[in-house]
């Protein structure tokens, strides 16, 4: 797979077979993916989808150093005002000095839909430079552009030579794919193209050969590993997987979410890479595995103790630490479970909905199994077979009811209504309606909170209990607040509207 000398990658649906429209059980749905007809589903009804440009600005405005130019209408940045002010805060916590966000918007209207917006690009890519001095120059576009044929790559080729700041473009037009999963790939392509590169090191440039640097250099690039980072995680659950990855005497670099141009040059001085979530890695790591011969591990992610457990195991197989793992595993269990007893008493038998990223919906679901918690329904943005093997740390959920729709809080509203869990893990996108049904939610990630290896199994399992021991806030909002819906709808079939195609 390289596909860098291409303007923009393919879409996911062509790429993996992804696919955004799916109803039923979940035995039905690995073996729809398996088959190669999940992408084939449609709806002849929709009431709100992901954005892919939306997407990508969550991923690029996390970068460190970064002037994000947005070449579009305004009205595309309205995202980044939300995320302003939680993107410089945690880009402090990887560096106190860092700035926050910082972004300029071209503001096309409507004599550039006519006349062309590469000169306001052009403007804006000077001005950023001149007044900012940034390491990256990020330039996002969307539908506008795209539609009018902006030569975008023109400009920035045109420019680079005249500023100081590396300068890539990211094409994410909102109508381009169903998937704005497609937006990670469209990303990743850009900084593959124009970030990743082997450092020039002025140790490299000695006249005489230094055995003892040498030496020192290979070692540190064995035992480093690379930890594909992703925007559903916090700054606390980078420093857990660090502590179990330094635990087995290697060294955890995080990459691409608040990172800076020279962590993108030491990305190559590894000696493995290792992804958190498949369906957000993929694409980077194959290139890398092709174009520099980095090996790679995606498979599950390290949410839940058996996610956990395996996700160490994995990459202590390739160092040859498998024994040192199964102590520390075996170490970290016996102290969760002490910690968990409690827990476990007032959470058993309780009811789970969970909605977000399949990948991730599926790895908390093994937390929920863990404390003795019955899954009684599941909803993820899209699915591809990256999601197949998080299935086998799971329990009996052959019968479990899956939807997957990016958004479409129509279905899962139907659904949990149905199905009354007792509280409601989920994504940002639905909760403001599920909460008017009076179910209790617990956001399925947070800036502030951690949720991944061992120590975020005791906090999920703690904030749980919290919610489930008082849930009076939402059960007020559901005695003064309805939905939109008519009682015909709860009636009808939650996947009436899906087309199964093939």
């Amino acid at each position: 797979m390289n596909y860098l000398n291409e303007k923009t990658p393919p879409v996911r649906e062509d790429r993996l077979g992804a696919g955004i429209a799916f109803g039923g059980l979940c035995r039905e749905l690995c073996s729809v993916q398996r088959e190669g007809c999940l992408n084939k589903a449609s709806r002849s009804f929709s009431q709100s989808q992901g954005c892919q440009f939306t997407l990508s600005l969550a991923m690029t405005n996390s970068l460190r150093n970064a002037v994000i130019i947005m070449h579009g209408p305004i009205g595309c940045g309205a995202s980044c005002i939300g995320s302003a002010g939680g993107s410089g805060t945690f880009k402090r916590l990887r560096d106190p000095k860092a700035e926050g966000l910082v972004w300029i918007n071209t503001n096309l209207d409507e004599a550039d839909v006519i006349n062309g917006g590469e000169n306001k690009l052009r403007e804006s890519i000077l001005r950023a430079d001149r007044e900012f001095r940034p390491e990256i120059i990020v330039v996002t576009v969307s539908c506008v552009p795209s539609l009018i044929g902006d030569d975008v790559d023109a400009v920035i080729a045109e420019l680079q030579e005249e500023t100081a700041a590396s300068i890539f473009p990211v094409h994410c037009p909102g109508f381009k794919t169903k998937v704005m999963a497609t937006a990670y790939d469209d990303v990743y392509h850009g900084i593959l193209r124009s970030l990743v590169r082997r450092p020039v090191r002025r140790e490299d440039s000695r006249v005489v050969h230094d055995d003892l640097y040498e030496t020192q250099r290979r070692y540190r690039e064995s035992r480093t590993v690379n930890v594909l980072n992703v925007g559903m995680m916090s700054r606390q659950d980078e420093l857990e997987l660090e502590r179990l990855i330094e635990a087995l005497g290697l060294k955890a670099r995080f990459l691409p979410c608040y990172s800076d141009d020279d962590d993108f040059r030491e990305a190559l001085e590894s000696s493995l890479n290792v992804s958190i979530c498949g369906t957000h890695d993929d694409y980077f790591l194959e290139h890398l595995k092709e174009l520099y011969n980095i090996p790679y591990i995606i498979d599950t992610m390290p949410v839940g103790r058996k996610n956990t457990g395996r996700w160490l195991t994995l990459i202590a197989s390739r160092f040859g630490l498998e024994a040192e793992a199964k102590r520390l595993i075996d170490a970290e269990s016996d102290m969760l479970d002490k910690a968990l007893e409690p827990l476990r008493a007032e959470l058993k038998g309780k009811k789970a909905f969970l909605t977000g990223g399949a990948i991730r919906v599926l790895a908390t679901a093994e937390i929920a199994q863990d404390l003795g918690m019955e899954i009684v329904g599941l909803k993820g943005h899209h699915y591809d077979g990256f999601a197949n093997v998080l299935f086998e740390n799971l329990e009996n959920v052959d019968d479990v009811v899956i939807n997957i729709a990016t958004q479409q809080p129509f279905e899962h509203i139907n659904l949990a209504k149905r199905l009354k869990p007792d509280i409601f893990i989920s994504h940002t996108g639905g909760n403001n309606l599920t909460a008017k049904l009076g179910i209790p939610i617990l956001p399925i990630f947070s800036q502030s909170y951690n949720y991944m290896g061992y120590s975020g199994v005791y906090e999920i399992a703690r904030r749980m209990r919290r919610l489930l021991f008082n849930s009076r806030f939402n059960l007020n909002i559901a005695r003064h607040r309805r939905l939109p819906y008519r009682e015909s709808w709860y009636e009808k079939d939650p996947f009436a509207y899906i087309k199964r195609e093939g």
